[in-house]
């Protein structure tokens, strides 16, 4: 189950990340931080739920 919420939590830190560069956006300025890390929490919460299955 760890493994799985790594990697969701990977990938949805990942695609957070680049959710800036929709409108233009840097991809190392504050709204890739906080869509990062939006999208990790994000990840977890999808990675323990589908473990708990």
């Amino acid at each position: 189950m760890k493994s799985l919420i790594w990697i969701f939590m990977t990938i949805g830190g990942t695609v957070g990340a680049y959710i800036p560069l929709l409108w233009g956006g840097d991809s190392f300025s504050m709204s890739s931080v906080f869509f990062s890390g939006v999208g990790g929490i994000g990840g977890i919460w999808l990675g323990y739920e589908l473990g708990r299955v």
